[in-house]
């Protein structure tokens, strides 16, 4: 009875001092940060948060007021702009939820690893929201504009890159793990996907903005950020960031188009996209092999051709496999002649082919990969016509 009794009090006691939000937070003391800016401005960051107004997005009918508010502070480092922001903001940041932090350009050209490191030391922050550059912006820019549809903007922002990532093609997505991965691993270095403001961004910024059909003000992403190491040297433009994601097997869907010899053009919507890259190294030159596997389907024809013939779709798939070729083999060319940065993770394929003779590349890969010969294979194959063969305009044209 007595070993039974002490047992009690000793369960009794842990309970007690084990139990309790010790640590908790009310909802009604926090503000939710669903977005996040970060600008250089010589040696002061600019850190802005967008945060939810909680009776704006509660209700199904909207409000009179913005559904978000920015804040803004600056400060010597990261964590002091955004601890300033307290002497504004009546409610605590708190950024576990996350959906999209925008670099602005002038920050991404000084470099983004400290931005970085804070974000991966502070403890609330998650790994689950898009990181992207704010092309020919400041980041605060594009955080400032409200938008249709979503009615909380970085929501927009993530569902929007997501979205046309797997739609599109010329885009991706980057988390905050993978970026970190990458910038720290060898024979890579990272691409971002552009945030660019677009039209009147004094209206962007009112609710006048997503009270007309066309919203005067707009967020559209576009091209690929390019970086060496940790700072951003120039950018790729949607056809040149499909090439990228064609080589680094990120093709989820997308569209592209051939061109008929007697004018016009056929749409061809891929559906499957798989890409191999092999690399090998002889008598101490290394060389890389890319293989495109790709299946379309006829979107759209706007051109005289009988596409019930398989010779026809025969010669549709060889044009198809040229272009595709012709736009991987310049993407290559003009990311090693003009930027000189291995962002296809080539290096990181002849380390896995021959960590041998990777031991002696790796010191000087960025000046071996501008002359690394680059040989690209793509075998392209039409699945279906669509819901018909011939289109009915070729009964009209009659």
């Amino acid at each position: 009875m007595k070993r039974t009794g002490l047992l009690l009090c000793i369960c009794i006691s842990i309970v007690v001092f084990v139990t309790g939000c010790w640590n908790r937070r009310e909802l009604n003391e926090l503000a939710i940060a669903v977005g996040m800016g970060i600008d250089k401005s010589g040696d002061q960051y600019e850190v802005s948060v967008q945060v939810v107004e909680p009776s704006e997005v509660a209700g199904k009918k909207g409000g009179t007021s913005s559904p978000v508010t920015l804040f803004q502070a600056k400060g010597p480092s990261i964590l002091e702009a955004l601890r300033k922001i307290t002497t504004i903001s009546p409610r605590l940041i708190y950024v576990a939820h996350l959906r999209v932090l925008v670099l602005g350009e002038s920050l991404a050209r000084a470099g983004i690893a400290d931005a970085l490191d804070f974000m991966s030391r502070e403890p609330e922050a998650r790994n689950d929201f898009f990181i992207v550059v704010a092309k020919e912006a400041k980041a605060s820019d594009t955080l400032k504009i409200l938008t249709n549809l979503e009615k909380v903007p970085s929501v927009r922002l993530f569902s929007t890159l997501e979205t046309s990532e797997q739609q599109w093609a010329p885009t991706t997505t980057v988390k905050l793990d993978e970026l970190i991965s990458v910038l720290v691993s060898e024979g890579k270095n990272p691409v971002l996907t552009g945030l660019d403001p677009l039209g009147d961004l004094a209206i962007g910024e009112t609710r006048k903005n997503t009270e007309t059909v066309k919203s005067p003000a707009e967020l559209q992403y576009t091209g690929l950020a390019v970086f060496r190491k940790d700072k951003l040297i120039g950018w790729l433009n949607d056809e040149e960031g499909k090439a990228y994601n064609y080589v680094t097997n990120q093709i989820k869907g997308t569209v592209g188009y051939v061109s008929c010899p007697d004018g016009g053009s056929i749409s061809l919507k891929v559906i499957r996209s798989k890409t191999k890259v092999k690399g090998s190294v002889n008598d101490e030159q290394p060389q890389i092999e890319i293989e495109v596997r790709a299946e379309a389907n006829v979107g759209e024809v706007q051109c005289h051709l009988d596409l019930t013939k398989n010779e026809t779709i025969a010669e549709v798939e060889k044009w198809a496999n040229e272009k595709l070729e012709n736009l991987i083999e310049m993407t290559v060319s003009r990311v090693q002649q003009d930027y000189k940065a291995d962002i296809f993770g080539f290096g990181e394929v002849i380390h896995r082919s021959n960590p041998k003779a990777w031991k002696k590349l790796k010191d000087h890969w960025d000046q071996t990969f501008v002359n690394l010969p680059v040989h690209v294979k793509v075998n392209y194959k039409i699945r279906t016509l669509g819901k018909v063969s011939n289109s009915f305009l070729e009964q009209l044209k009659e």
